[in-house]
């Protein structure tokens, strides 16, 4: 009889496995319950901290502005960030470890502290929406854009610098932007800015209340504006303010200080990009025209993008 009540008694104490949202024939679920039932999205540590599942999560776009939005907020006191781009909800590798793993990956945070990861291929990836939503559909999204052929540039600038760096052959710009006269569809970094395209995937799941897009071409002339808006996005006690920032002229973009520590983003970031011929540039405006314009009719508002 004993043994029967204490194991009544263990059975009641267990927590309830998370909610999750129906999913279609065939898609593969969010396998919560590999998080430790006694922990409820958090793990512990003796000196208060504790870590937990992120309540705001960078989305993306690749060289959109990611890393300098999250260097950015992380000037707030209520905000932490993980170190590393996670890359749970787009790599099977990584989803399929589960709950624990992801949690595993967040920082150590004090109870009235916020959690942020960016993983900035989350954007265009088409199965994540609905596995971020099956975590949390409370989720606080932040998505950072620039203007499409910018973006598109600056994708040709990342890879060119990194195939340079390992002695790899690269192709010139024109080579991969246009193909038989016409612009390369087959090209993955124009896909990208499709922006148009890959919100509409966000929006079965979220509404508009829950993602902020932040406009990445005003974030690097003039980023106090823009981190404002973050804030009240957030509902975060105003924190950020100017001399959060200095303009450096060597590398003409704007840093942080931070309680008297300065520090300003890699070298990799605002590099120049390859010169493109006008007649190119041209073509790529023509074609970024029409989805710019229905991604200004998707989420409400306008963008100077060219």
């Amino acid at each position: 009889m004993a043994a029967l009540l204490l194991g009544l008694l263990l059975f009641a104490m267990q927590s309830p496995p998370l909610p999750s949202r129906s999913l279609a024939d065939g898609e593969s679920s969010l396998p919560v319950t590999s998080l430790p039932p006694a922990d409820n999205g958090t793990t512990s540590h003796p000196n208060g901290t504790r870590q937990q599942l992120p309540q705001i999560i960078i989305i993306g776009v690749r060289k959109g502005g990611t890393r300098a939005l999250i260097e950015m907020l992380s000037l707030h006191s209520t905000v932490v960030a993980a170190q590393n781009e996670v890359h749970f909800f787009d790599w099977e590798s990584h989803f399929q470890k589960g709950l624990s793993w992801y949690l595993s990956q967040m920082p150590y945070t004090f109870p009235e502290q916020l959690t942020v990861e960016k993983t900035p291929a989350y954007f265009t990836s088409s199965k994540v929406p609905k596995r971020i939503f099956q975590m949390n559909p409370n989720m606080k999204l932040l998505l950072i854009l620039r203007d499409p052929t910018e973006r598109v540039l600056s994708d040709y600038t990342q890879v060119f610098y990194n195939r340079l760096q390992k002695h790899k052959r690269y192709q010139p710009i024109e080579s991969v932007l246009v193909k038989d006269g016409e612009i390369n569809l087959g090209y993955k970094a124009l896909n990208r800015s499709l922006y148009y395209t890959h919100m509409q995937n966000w929006l079965q799941y979220f509404p508009m209340e829950s993602i902020h897009v932040v406009d990445g071409d005003r974030l690097i002339k003039d980023p106090l504006p823009e981190m404002k808006k973050v804030e009240r996005f957030l509902k975060l006690e105003p924190q950020i303010n100017a001399s959060n920032f200095y303009f450096n002229k060597t590398k003409g973009f704007y840093c942080l200080r931070d309680h008297g520590r300065e520090r300003c983003l890699h070298e990799s970031k605002g590099r120049a990009h390859p010169h493109v011929a006008p007649a190119i540039l041209q073509k790529l405006y023509q074609f970024f025209h029409q989805p710019n314009k229905k991604f200004f009719e998707l989420v409400g508002r306008t963008f100077n993008w060219n």
